[in-house]
């Protein structure tokens, strides 16, 4: 198989990372004779491919509607003699049904969806769902499936694969101070922290509350926040109204999360529409206890009082409850940590991952015959 993956995204995301992981799994297990990652020269996507030594090639283009680069793509597709087009975003999704219905892009396309959301907004988003050029869609979650039916008349098209971790970025399973030395926290304090952007579905303010909530309680704990986003003021300001600044770390972007995320006693996931949480299986890689949200595909990956706890969505108090029994029983914690490793290498790491993407992607080119394998 010669693959092509496709994204049009300028940021870096869980999805994007799962693009470089699939290419590291495909290219380490010898799945495919050769692939590229075709992105936009200044995504995030192309300058960690080219400091990982990843084929990638970088283009300027202007809106999903671009047909100059919809040509591009239908004339690199054939240079490259590449077997199937797998797609990434929802820019990048327009783009290949553009190249296919005008410029004779001729091999399959196959879509890779991790976003609850509806996508029946529109007459030209229902109809490119549903456009007979797209084979299939791979969704992350059922979550996920069930928002697509909505739109999507052919349901057999939609299949899950789950989200994916590289295990070997994440040696460490035990803190060694990094964040308390970094930031001044007490000895004596728990460390709840979160990574994540700071936009609407994440639900920061819960997580914000449920700090507050904890604080009032008596707890003796320092939250910890790693990332940012176009909400960051709103909260930080949040956080100085509730008088709990002294509280709150702020760290930013952070390219050492494999080194920050084995510091935090444990994790608290707000997120109120999730297609399941890469963080989450990250911090059981990490041996990090979870609580979590119990909304979207999160109970997909998390079971409640197995690998982690589940609280109701935008419930601060519900929240802090669940954070206190997680931290204050450590037989549930043990539990927990040591069922959420064993989930993670069962179901989700780059080689059971990538096994199931590479097997979805050859059943739609055994459709094609006259295609190479």
């Amino acid at each position: 198989m010669r693959l092509l993956q496709f994204t049009a995204a300028d940021g870096w995301r869980g999805h994007e990372q799962k693009i470089i992981y699939l290419y590291e799994a495909f290219r380490d297990f010898g799945y495919v004779e050769d692939q590229w990652i075709v992105c936009r020269n200044d995504s995030a996507v192309l300058r960690v491919s080219r400091e990982k030594g990843l084929q990638a090639l970088g283009y300027d283009f202007k809106s999903e509607y671009d047909l100059k680069f919809a040509k591009v793509l239908a004339q690199k597709c054939r240079e490259l003699r590449a077997d199937i087009v797998f797609i990434h975003s929802s820019k990048a999704h327009t783009i290949a049904v553009l190249a296919k219905m005008f410029f004779g892009l001729d091999i399959p396309l196959v879509l890779c969806r991790t976003m609850i959301e509806r996508v029946d907004t529109n007459f030209f988003r229902k109809w490119k769902y549903n456009y007979k050029g797209i084979d299939k869609i791979i969704c992350v979650s059922q979550p996920v499936v069930d928002i697509l039916k909505f739109a999507v008349r052919d349901h057999s098209r939609l299949r899950i694969v789950g989200s994916v971790t590289d295990v070997a970025r994440f040696p460490k399973t035990q803190p060694d101070g990094l964040l308390s030395r970094e930031f001044g926290i007490p000895d004596d304090h728990s460390i709840v922290g979160n990574i994540s952007a700071f936009q609407p579905m994440k639900d920061i303010p819960t997580w914000v509350r449920t700090a507050a909530e904890l604080l009032k309680r008596g707890r003796k704990m320092t939250f910890v926040l790693v990332g940012e986003g176009g909400l960051e003021k709103q909260i930080r300001e949040m956080v100085a109204e509730l008088g709990i600044d002294n509280h709150v770390v702020f760290t930013g972007f952070r390219r050492d999360i494999p080194d920050v995320l084995p510091e935090f006693d444990l994790l608290l996931f707000t997120s109120d529409n999730e297609p399941t949480g890469g963080v989450i299986l990250e911090s059981y890689a990490c041996h990090v206890p979870v609580v979590a949200t119990r909304a979207g595909g999160i109970p997909t990956i998390v079971e409640h009082e197995v690998t982690g706890l589940l609280a109701q969505v935008a419930d601060p108090v519900d929240f802090a409850d669940n954070v206190e029994r997680m931290l204050d029983d450590v037989e549930l914690r043990k539990r927990c940590v040591e069922n959420g490793y064993r989930f993670l290498m069962a179901t989700s790491t780059k080689e059971v991952i990538s096994k199931q993407m590479i097997e979805e992607l050859q059943e739609v080119l055994d459709r094609y015959p006259n295609r190479k394998k």
